[in-house]
């Protein structure tokens, strides 16, 4: 057996009854639940009272706080954090590069005159200044204009970071340039909501004059494949890309379907113990956890939470989930598609509203046919999902979500609404019954309304639709695993907020010209939904038949990334510069990092599978191929006749067409790729990378493959699938 993977096999052999895990505690997760963040109990016990009214004034209606407040603040966070035993502070930001970003500093300093003291003033709470040259910036920033700008964002708790012996303050915040451009995904999410909240207001008032705020909540699930890092180290696919660019599937993988929701393994079980525990100190309200459905994959999902502290929390998390899982000797991989064959990971954002009069506005109720604001509400965001789909498409592509979606587990890139039967059914009559006068409108009510109310859901599941109605909240099932939630939710906050807009502006002509309200929202709403139909599909995704259906809709069907970030450059696009959530500059900026994003994915993963090819793959190959060969030089010498050795001959003979194969296919996929890099434009080198590397890549992987199947096992050097699937 090559000796590295035989060690790897080894080591993990080992580890079975002699890992040590960490300890769980024993209390109630009451009792430590928040106990690293700077919420609310620890702003009351730290600060004064009207320091503590100001904070939260702010926290709940956008009030800017001054900077002698921000100085109270400062100086009692520092306390807090130094009385849990806290050296440095940090300014955590999500840049356009999609993980999260920090730069520690220390509480120590020098006074003018040599001595010692430890302060956190209120400007190093309210603004920091990282490198803003050295991330992705479209374009907005050089080289030699290196000035960013980061700066707090009190509407989401600061928390404290354990990493190993050291602690950090962290402070959650915006990322801009020096012009005040945005380079983050928090800044254009928090302008999106605040977009939202004026505009789903006044609607919202149609119903409940009391509401005066209207909030998005979001409950992501993150799903994800842990293998132990033995195999990890092994990989140089995995470490550089985050997936397998070559591997068999075994004889067996997910096609029994155990896996699914099945008893959690031990060592697996106590990684989740040890994460939630983590977690819940930081205020994080993860709640689920099970196997998913490929093998060696999971999922954890927390309760509903206000979008822009939701979004913090699962990148937060995702940094916590790396770092715990090393603490076991495993290593977490969130790359869309890992495995080839088996299903990739998703991260379904399930997004709602809701008012601060705690009414849920897409909960249909008992009686969701004479749910008017309901039905308000629902219609609107459908109708806003038809207008603008293409900026969702556009919110969920990357290099690595292209290799999930249209497969079995993840929806097909058409946008689509599914509604389920009931509320199909009840669009349809209200199409039909919504007549513009009072007792048409009386009419339609009563025919809707006699729909029962059931303990069950009043919609299926379907796995298949990337815009899934599942009850009282929208399911965006299409966001990839290792994506920032920010993308996706700044788009469907600015897209239904701009519907909402409209559909106000036309009731209120409507009422000026003498309707009666709830007729004037009928007959807008029977409208909307008649415009709307093209987006609505109950049926299979995967199916032929709904491409070809949704191809005489008029929808689009963009099935790779370059396709559809173009459409961020598209007219419609206006709709996020009117909101202002984004400036024309910035949106530009937004594309060209996502093509360039794109673009570099693709080249590391295609250098990274030339090198396999030739370091690994090919010697040895080349070795058994001589094994084989020197056999039969041997059973030649000693007069046996060659059928004798006619199937290792043959087994010779499929090997070299193996090998031919994957280095005929390495010289193609770089000169492709030199080509591609030659090119200015980098949209025009992300299409080039699309349409000349890609399919090479998969050709290389075909011989590559074959190639495992045909090697001894013990000469191969790469852990198989089997492995890192079953031995964890």
């Amino acid at each position: 057996m090559s000796l590295s993977r035989f060690n790897a096999l080894d080591t993990i052999g080992n580890r079975f009854g002699d890992m040590e895990y960490v300890d769980m505690p024993t209390e109630k997760i009451k009792d430590f639940y928040g106990e690293n963040v700077f919420g609310d109990a620890a702003m009351k016990q730290y600060l004064d009272e009207a320091t503590y009214l100001s904070v939260k004034a702010a926290i709940q209606g956008g009030t800017k706080l001054s900077r002698e407040v921000a100085s109270l603040v400062a100086t009692a966070m520092m306390n807090w954090a130094q009385d849990k035993g806290t050296t440095h502070f940090t300014h955590w930001f999500q840049p356009w590069t999609g993980k999260t970003a920090e730069k520690h500093d220390s509480f120590f300093t020098l006074t003018y005159d040599g001595k010692v003291i430890e302060e956190f003033s209120s400007d190093a709470l309210v603004q920091q200044e990282p490198d803003g040259s050295s991330f992705p910036s479209g374009g907005m920033r050089a080289t030699f204009e290196a000035r960013g700008y980061t700066a707090w964002d009190p509407s989401s708790p600061a928390f404290i970071f354990d990493a190993g012996s050291g602690k950090t303050l962290c402070i959650p915040t915006v990322f801009i340039t020096y012009t005040g451009d945005a380079m983050d995904y928090k800044l254009p999410l928090l302008k999106s909501q605040d977009y939202l909240n004026k505009a789903a207001v006044p609607v919202a008032q149609l119903f409940d004059p009391a509401a005066t705020k209207v909030t998005a909540t979001l409950g992501w699930e993150q799903e994800y494949f842990l293998v132990d890092e033995a195999f990890y180290t092994l990989r140089p696919d995995l470490i550089l890309t985050g997936r397998t660019l070559v591997g068999k599937l075994p004889a067996k993988h997910q096609n029994l379907e155990d896996h699914y929701f099945g008893s959690i393994p031990e060592r697996i079980y106590a990684f989740m113990r040890d994460l939630e525990t983590e977690a819940h100190k930081l205020s994080i309200p993860l709640r689920t956890r099970h196997n998913e459905v490929g093998p060696a994959q999971y999922e954890f999902a927390p309760m509903f939470e206000e979008i822009n502290v939701a979004v913090d929390h699962n990148n937060l998390l995702m940094d916590l989930m790396e770092r715990v899982a090393r603490r076991h000797k495993l290593v977490v991989l969130f790359h869309e598609k890992p495995f080839a064959g088996v299903n990739g990971s998703g991260k379904h954002n399930n997004w709602s509203i809701a008012t601060n009069t705690g009414k849920n506005l897409l909960a249909p109720g008992k009686e969701p046919g004479k749910n008017l604001m309901f039905l308000t509400f629902f219609v609107n965001t459908i109708r806003a999902v038809y207008e603008y789909a293409d900026f969702i498409r556009a919110s969920i592509a990357t290099a690595n979500n292209d290799h999930r979606l249209g497969a079995n587990e993840a929806p097909p890139a058409i946008i689509s609404a599914f509604l389920g039967g009931t509320m199909d059914k009840l669009l349809n009559d209200l199409e039909k019954k919504g007549a513009s006068d009072a007792s048409g409108i009386k009419e339609a009510l009563d025919l809707v309304s006699k729909i029962p109310f059931l303990e069950k859901d009043s919609t299926d599941r379907n796995r298949t639709s990337p815009f899934a109605f599942t009850g009282n909240k929208f399911e965006i099932r299409a966001v990839g695993s290792s994506q920032n939630c920010g993308g996706p939710m700044t788009v469907m906050n600015t897209i239904v907020a701009a519907q909402l807009e409209k559909f106000k502006a036309e009731v209120d002509k409507l009422i000026a010209d003498g309707k009666e309200q709830d007729a004037a929202v009928l007959s807008i709403l029977a409208r909307y939904i008649k415009e709307s139909k093209k987006v609505r599909f109950e049926g299979n995704g995967y199916s032929q038949e709904w491409k070809d259906e949704a191809a005489k809709r008029g929808l689009n069907n963009f099935t790779t990334t370059p396709e559809a970030l173009k459409a961020w450059g598209n007219k419609k696009a206006e709709v996020f510069i009117k909101a202002g959530v984004y400036s024309k500059k910035e949106l530009h900026a937004f594309q060209e990092v996502q093509f360039h994003s794109y673009m570099t994915k693709v080249q590391i993963e295609s250098r990274t599978l030339g090198e396999m090819v030739a370091n690994l793959i090919l010697p040895a190959a080349a070795g058994y191929q001589k094994k084989l060969a020197d056999s039969i030089v041997s059973l030649k010498a000693i007069g046996l006749d060659e059928s004798v050795y006619s199937e290792q001959l043959e087994l010779v003979k499929a090997l070299g067409t193996a090998i031919n194969g994957a280095a005929a296919g390495v010289k193609a996929m770089t000169t492709a790729r030199r080509a591609a890099n030659e090119l200015e434009d980098v949209e025009e080198q992300a299409v080039a990378y699309c349409e000349n590397v890609k399919p090479l890549m998969e050709e290389i992987r075909t011989y590559c493959d074959r190639l495992e199947y045909l090697v001894e096992d013990s000469a191969w050097p790469l852990p198989k699938y089997r492995e890192m699937f079953y031995i964890r």
